[in-house]
Formats: structure tokens, C-alpha cells, sequence
């Protein structure tokens, strides 16, 4: 007989002897911390937030060109489709690289360990929204498919940014499929919100829920209307029984289900909407662009602590501070 054809009493003894162990299962916090060195991933929107991915702004952003304005878009806007910008003036690089600074450093302020993704082609103008290409669960991450052909290949890169820190990763979007992480959301360890849009299909939401369902995590699906492309820029969790949300940019079935949830509802300043937009690094803690300080006013009369940084000329890019981070160690139990 071959080699391994045949096990005597000796092997088939060790075979009983050494396992096999399916329980715990992989996501079990003492499991994680002694197999993968960490309780990766994260099980809500507020708990202490302790490593965090971002990307630093791309040079590419130099590139955009006041010559390529449109009256239809009111942005600038790439003939070749490698960029746009929401002004009329092309971005201040000196301005788009200290205001990420600004980022890096109120997150290291807050004891958050910060991991930088390595830098791109100058054709990835929208890389500095680290949020996009992946989302993370309790246990580990599950990188995404972005929609933007101009996009295509973060999704490689941070695969091997947070397979190299030894991060589980559960799960890839194939197929047709579409996902990006700003449109999820952790509302509580076993219970997960995805808005479908224009960017987020129907096909990326179906691998999801396939995905999510061995972990235990419910997933709400929320269609998002007209071209909103994400939730984060119109819903923000701030805490177990508070959220903060734009109505009318989202469905009526699902407002109604966040009230039956046990969740109020607050809104930002009708001036301020984006302010949905931010970040909490831990219980009763935002950071937030500067640019809202209606609805900073707002939340701290609730008794929110806010950390305001400048951060427009990045948002003109098309994103905001939510849209710049992923998490990728929150505290979980």
C-alpha cells in the first residue's frame, strides 16, 4: 500500500486523542486571543476603539485641475474618471495632508493605535476613504468589492495590510457582487445594518447575510433611495438607545424599525447633515469636522464630547472623517 493508505492502532489511538475540537467556536473571545493573538474586529459603533486603519491622502489629489469644472456635476470633474472634486478650486495639497494629520494625531490622542495602509498609484484619488474596501465583525473583516472601476485594487491592498498584522479574514465579495464598508453597521454584537444603492448591490448584500449568518449577526438590509450611495453619511450610532440620523435620506420602514429597536432618534443641524459622518472612539465620544459646530452644539448639550478637527478639504474629495477609518480592534465581549 501507498504511504497513508493504511493507519494501524497507533494512528487511528492519536487520532481520537488529538481531536477534532469545532467548540469554541472561531469567534469566541478566548479563541481569537489565543489563536490570532487578538479579539479582532469589533461588535458595535461606540465601545473603546482601539487600532484603526487609514490611508494617507493620495498625491493623485494634486492632479485635479480648475479647468474641469461642470455645471451639471457642480464639481470638478475628471474627462478620464480618476477624480472629482465638490468645488469649484482644486484642493490645497498642503491643507488635504495636515488636516489628515490632524486625524492621525486626535486618534493617537485618544490612545488609538494607528495602522497606515502603504500608498497607491496616483490614479486612487479616493484611497484616503480606508472605510470602503473592507468591514469588520466581530472575529475579523470581510473585504468588500468596490463599485468605482477607479477603486478597483484597494481591496488587495488592504487584504494584505491587515493579513500581515494577523487579522482573520472571513470572507471576500466575488461574483457581481458590490460592498463597501461605508454602508455597515454594527447596532449590537448579533444584529448588522447594509444599505443597498447605486454602489451596494443586492448581489453584495446576499454574500453578506451568507457571510454574517455563521457568525451569528442578524443583518438589517436598508435600500437606500434616490443616488444615496452609503448610510454613514446619514446615520450615526451614539450610544445603546440614541441615534443620529437624516430622515429623509433614509426609508421610512427603516426609521420605524430603529424606534421598535428602542433606539431615539436626533438629527443634526439641517445646515450640518454630513455630521452623521463621524466617528466615536469610545462611549460618549465623537470626533467630528469642524465645519459642524451646530450640531457639536447640539450633541454636547446631550452630553456628548466632541473633538472637533479641520477637515473640508477632504470632504470636498467626497468623504468625511467616518469615510477615512476602519476599525479594526474595537472592545467586545
Amino acid at each position: 500500500m501507498a504511504n497513508g493508505d493504511f493507519y494501524g492502532p497507533a494512528e487511528n489511538y492519536f487520532h481520537k486523542l488529538l481531536g477534532p475540537e469545532p467548540e469554541p467556536g472561531f469567534s469566541v473571545p478566548e479563541e481569537l486571543e489565543r489563536n490570532w493573538g487578538r479579539r479582532w474586529g469589533r461588535g458595535d459603533e461606540t465601545s473603546v476603539l482601539r487600532t484603526v486603519l487609514v490611508r494617507r491622502p493620495n498625491p493623485g489629489m494634486g492632479d485635479i485641475r480648475a479647468d474641469a469644472w461642470s455645471d451639471e456635476a457642480q464639481a470638478l470633474v475628471d474627462p478620464d474618471r480618476n477624480w472629482y472634486y465638490k468645488r469649484a478650486t482644486p484642493p490645497d495639497m498642503s491643507r488635504v495632508y495636515e488636516q489628515h494629520d490632524q486625524l492621525i494625531a486626535a486618534l493617537e490622542a485618544e490612545g488609538v493605535e494607528v495602522i497606515i495602509a502603504p500608498e497607491l498609484p496616483r490614479t486612487f484619488t479616493k484611497s484616503v476613504y480606508a472605510r470602503d474596501p473592507l468591514l469588520t465583525v466581530p472575529g475579523g473583516a470581510i473585504i468588500g468589492r468596490l463599485a468605482p472601476r477607479m477603486r478597483r485594487g484597494e481591496e488587495a491592498s488592504v487584504t494584505q495590510s491587515i493579513a500581515a498584522l494577523g487579522m482573520p479574514i472571513l470572507g471576500t465579495i466575488t461574483g457581481t457582487g458590490l460592498l463597501e464598508g461605508g454602508s455597515f453597521h454594527m447596532l449590537r454584537k448579533d444584529l448588522a445594518v447594509y444599505g443597498t444603492s447605486i454602489r451596494c448591490n443586492e448581489e453584495g448584500a446576499r454574500q453578506l447575510e451568507s457571510l454574517l449568518k455563521p457568525l451569528g449577526i442578524t443583518l438589517i438590509t436598508v435600500p437606500l433611495p434616490g443616488y444615496t450611495i452609503h448610510t454613514d453619511g446619514q446615520f450615526m450610532v451614539l450610544d445603546d438607545h440614541t441615534v443620529m440620523a437624516n430622515p429623509h435620506r433614509l426609508p421610512y420602514q427603516f426609521i420605524a424599525q430603529l424606534g421598535e429597536l428602542g433606539y431615539d432618534i436626533v438629527h443634526p443641524h439641517p445646515d450640518e447633515q454630513n455630521s452623521c459622518n463621524s466617528l466615536m472612539v469610545r462611549p460618549g465620544r465623537i470626533i467630528m469636522a469642524s465645519i459642524y459646530p451646530h450640531t457639536a452644539e447640539m450633541l454636547r448639550r446631550r452630553g456628548f464630547e466632541i473633538v472637533m478637527i479641520d477637515y473640508d478639504e477632504i470632504i470636498n474629495n467626497g468623504g468625511n472623517i467616518h469615510c477615512s477609518t476602519t476599525e479594526l480592534v474595537r472592545d467586545w465581549q
